[in-house]
């Protein structure tokens, strides 16, 4: 039974299954599902650093706009919490030499000049003031002896720059920014999938919802929808990213018919603890550990000896792959030939370890069994971050190609590409470009939406088609479980568009790929019911990873040189006669489209990258 009962100012309560919420409410039924539409101001999908700030930033400017965030996890558990080393911005605090025009120099150069500097420009101007605004949040960030944030290194950066809450500053910021959500009254659906973005005559107009508790099935109408998914992760076979990282966000917006940009460029961060691919932070290195080969030897000499272990990380992952490709990895019994090699914190001594990153320790000690005080860790590389995504310009605003705009379509955050990391993002600028452009999008939002206009929207033509999709997914007599065709699509991305990379291997890849796609009609699921039914979430996941897998492998095959975490080995050197401009990639079940589009370069122009 829905009850609903009308307040002043449009607003309405609902009742349902004893919850009530605030919203703008019109209500349908169709067979036997409960259908709601749902109106709001502004829609935010995704609960992580950017998607939260943004909501805040909308609530501050105006109040009085209803504001909704949509996540599959609680925001709490959204991926930004597992953020570990910290966030750049020259404070200054320790380093009275630095400044926002290093700090954009490191930037840039680290993104092997792929990043538009005019989106650089504004990410690092802006990193003090959003570090002093979190701060004042209650921030609880690691503090010098004076009582000032403390600042520590971080790999590309020439200057001690990072600030950071101990190995846990995800956590402590996105604490925070939740509870502020809660005092402006943002709405928070948690554990919502949202299934489709709906876009017509290339105008955002609102979304179609799965509430996994009990299968109801909701369209949300808005004047302007936000995505802040995360990334995609789980496209891989070992990554440092939670099982909910699948990359839905930018699936959705392929599957709409706009771009992705830049989806060949896929981090893997240097130090994913062997064998389970957890992230080692990187605040480890920068707190002084050494990486160590089977010949005891600190091996970064050989490949960026002003920087060793502080070098940009696809410099470092293609280091260590190295070592382990040449016999010098180390195996489990400490014998050489091995498939990792050690992260040597020994040294540091005990109390640094213990109070500068105590959840490192614990991550080993636990998973592994390394106390790391007196035992080398056991690191690889892993699949940690994607720099590329929905294309953006520098307010958010989503781009349909080259030149053109999406209608109240908006992105922040990992899911989207300002390109201010390029072909390599520096670490602790992730968190950073979080809350900047997180920030800076919601300004935009706030401002797009004053005196517009609820779209349109047959909302019944939606739901239709979204029962049908869960109905053929319950009803479909496949003979492949979820699992087998997933595992096998994520070992075939592994094998074929790892660290290094050739035509030859990547064609036969993305061949592989296709074949695999293929499979997702065959498979089953088990659980027929509407009640916390995971098996459906976990079959419209995969839909998103293969989707995602393709435009990886595609894009990654039309680059032919190599630049930042791109590294083809046929194609050695850096071509900017040809490639200084980021891919433009266009899904259909057909194939991908290939197009390009020019590097914006207003401070510094490209030269060799070397460290």
């Amino acid at each position: 039974m829905i009850l609903i009962i009308s307040l002043s100012h449009g607003r309405e309560f609902l009742f349902a299954d004893g919850n009530h919420y605030l919203f703008n409410i019109k209500q349908y039924l169709i067979g036997n599902w409960g259908i709601i539409m749902l109106d709001f101001d502004v829609i935010i999908v995704g609960g992580g650093l950017a998607g939260c700030r943004a909501a805040l930033e909308i609530a501050r400017i105006d109040p009085n706009l209803q504001v909704a965030v949509v996540a599959k996890t609680h925001p709490i558990r959204s991926h930004s919490v597992a953020a570990q080393g910290g966030m750049a911005a020259s404070l200054k605090n320790v380093d009275d030499a630095d400044s926002w025009e290093a700090h954009a120099f490191d930037t840039v150069k680290g993104s092997d000049y792929l990043a538009d500097q005019d989106a650089v420009a504004i990410l690092t101007q802006e990193a003090a003031d959003v570090v002093i605004d979190l701060e004042h949040m209650g921030v609880l960030f690691s503090r010098l002896d004076d009582g000032r944030i403390a600042q520590r290194a971080f790999g590309g950066h020439t200057h001690n720059r990072t600030c950071y809450a101990a190995d846990k500053t995800g956590h402590a910021i996105l604490h925070e920014l939740v509870s502020n959500l809660r005092r402006y009254g943002v709405q928070i659906y948690d554990e919502w999938y949202v299934m489709r973005l709906i876009i017509e005559e290339g105008e955002a107009k609102g979304l179609v919802m799965y509430h996994i508790e009990d299968g109801q099935i909701k369209v949300i109408r808005a004047k302007a929808v936000m995505f802040a998914t995360g990334g995609y992760g789980r496209v891989y076979n070992t990554t440092s990213n939670d099982f909910a990282c699948t990359g839905d966000g930018l699936a959705m917006t392929a599957m709409a018919g706009l771009p992705l940009q830049d989806m060949e460029f896929v981090q893997f961060h240097p130090t994913g603890l062997y064998p389970v691919g957890v992230l080692i932070s990187e605040a480890v290195r920068g707190e002084g550990a050494y990486l160590i080969n089977s010949e005891g030897d600190r091996f970064m000499a050989n490949y960026a000896p002003s920087r060793m272990e502080l070098a940009p990380r696809d410099i470092t992952s293609r280091a260590i792959t190295t070592e382990i490709r040449a016999g010098r990895g180390i195996n489990s019994d400490g014998t050489a030939g091995g498939p990792f090699v050690y992260l040597d914190l020994r040294h540091m001594g005990e109390e640094k370890i213990m109070s500068r990153v105590p959840f490192c320790w614990e991550e080993a000690h636990r998973l592994v069994g390394v106390d790391a005080v007196r035992q080398p860790m056991p690191v690889r590389p892993t699949i940690h971050y994607c720099m590329g995504g929905i294309p953006v310009n520098t307010d958010g605003q989503v781009r349909s190609g080259k030149d053109g705009l999406v209608t109240g379509f908006f992105a922040a955050g990992e899911s989207a590409c300002v390109s201010v990391h390029g072909a390599n993002r520096l670490g602790s600028n992730s968190l950073l470009e979080c809350v900047v452009y997180g920030r800076r999008t919601g300004a935009a939002i706030a401002e797009y939406v004053q005196n517009r206009k609820l779209p349109t929207i047959d909302e019944q033509n939606y739901i239709q088609q979204a029962q049908q999709t869960i109905q053929n997914l319950l009803e479909q007599k496949g003979t492949y479980r979820i699992n087998e065709v997933r595992q096998a699509f994520q070992d075939c991305m592994t094998e074929y568009c790892g660290v290094f990379r050739t035509e030859d291997v990547l064609q036969s890849g993305f061949e592989k790929l296709q074949e695999i796609q293929k499979k997702y009609s065959q498979i089953y699921l088990d659980d027929t019911g509407k009640c916390w039914n995971t098996e459906i979430i976990e079959a419209l996941e995969l839909q998103s990873v293969m989707v995602v897998g393709q435009m990886i492998m595609a894009s990654a095959v039309n680059r032919r040189e190599s630049r930042g975490a791109h590294c083809r080995e046929d194609y050695p050197q850096r071509d900017d006669a040809n490639f200084l401009q980021h891919t433009m990639a266009y899904y259909s079940p057909s194939g991908i489209d290939i197009q390009y589009r020019p590097v914006t370069i207003t401070m510094f122009e490209p030269k060799e990258r070397k460290y």
